[in-house]
């Protein structure tokens, strides 16, 4: 499993998770999903993340596993600030979660599991089991822009579901797919990758994430430093680019210009089998210096590689 697991329980859960995240957790419903992201004070990223709604005062907080014991820190702190009547419990070590993405999907997972998936909608999930009675969430979630699922089960019986997976989508054309491929997916996608694109020294409104800050709920982390770029304006945007040529395939840190003046690096780069040229993602400022169908420049190698934003 590539994720971190913590359980949030208790009349106050909603009301700690409120002030802990950007997004309105008064807007989920039990057996619903929601992307958020958790802020410094100062509007930095800690980490972006989903909730899992499984009862009105208890919540599955999945955040990225190469930030778990720092998430879980993080999270405590803010707990102990004020003092909320909840628990956090760091579950990770106890969950497995297999994600299965892709056009066939659901007919795929429906072999191993009771639970009617086509009832299933976009960001949501059903509390049933896999393999022949074992309790799993079954979330119609993923980080990948195709239709799929994320399965989170015991730990235990890991090595069993991969297999029934790899056996229920045999005659699919199922294939075991590394984090070296879903990051093609999520950003041929234009999803921001956290470590990369997302961190500290960025807010999620300079990352383009406008669609999780509920700025019309009350006061959380981050709040003030987000009202300020808001009125103020942002230091730096989160910017999609694609070369012209299927040669040129953009790395993380190469510098990104317009007529020679450099505008910032890429964070993010790769080949896109989709459009069959490099694509990036790129922090530019100012902001406002180009907008989408303007040429820019990607220093690849010493050679400026035209692209376009």
């Amino acid at each position: 499993s590539h994720m971190g697991e913590v359980h949030v329980e208790g009349p106050d859960a909603e009301n700690f998770l409120n002030d802990l995240l950007t997004n309105n957790v008064s807007r989920v419903a039990v057996g619903q999903a929601q992307y958020s992201v958790m802020c410094q004070d100062d509007g930095g990223c800690v980490d972006d993340l989903i909730i899992y709604r499984r009862a009105q005062d208890r919540f599955l907080v999945v955040v990225n596993a190469g930030n778990d014991d720092k998430d879980f820190a993080w999270m405590r702190a803010v707990l102990s600030r004020k003092g909320y009547r909840c628990t956090l419990t760091h579950e990770s070590r106890n969950y497995s979660q297999i994600a299965v993405q892709g056009p066939r999907a659901a007919e795929i997972l429906q072999k191993i599991t009771a639970t009617d998936l086509s009832a299933i909608k976009t960001y949501w999930f059903a509390e049933g089991s896999v393999c022949d009675g074992v309790p799993a969430i079954l979330a119609r979630t993923g980080y990948t822009g195709e239709r799929g699922y994320e399965v989170f089960g015991p730990s235990a019986i890991a090595r069993d579901l991969w297999d029934a997976f790899l056996a229920a989508g045999a005659t699919h054309g199922i294939e075991p797919c590394g984090l070296a491929a879903r990051d093609v997916l999520r950003l041929e996608m234009g999803y921001p990758l956290y470590g990369q694109d997302l961190d500290p020294a960025h807010s999620p409104l300079e990352a383009g994430l406008e669609r999780a800050v509920a700025m019309d709920k009350g006061d959380f982390r981050g709040r003030a430093a987000l009202e300020r770029q808001r009125r103020e304006g942002l230091p730096s945007r989160l910017r999609a680019i694609v070369t012209d040529e299927r040669r040129n395939i953009p790395r993380a840190h190469q510098t990104v210009s317009v007529g020679g003046r450099a505008l910032g690096s890429v964070t993010s780069g790769t080949f896109s089998p989709t459009l069959g040229r490099g694509i990036a993602l790129a922090y530019l400022s100012p902001p406002d210096a180009v907008a989408p169908g303007d040429a820019v420049e990607i220093d690849i190698r010493g050679r400026a590689a035209a692209a376009r934003l």
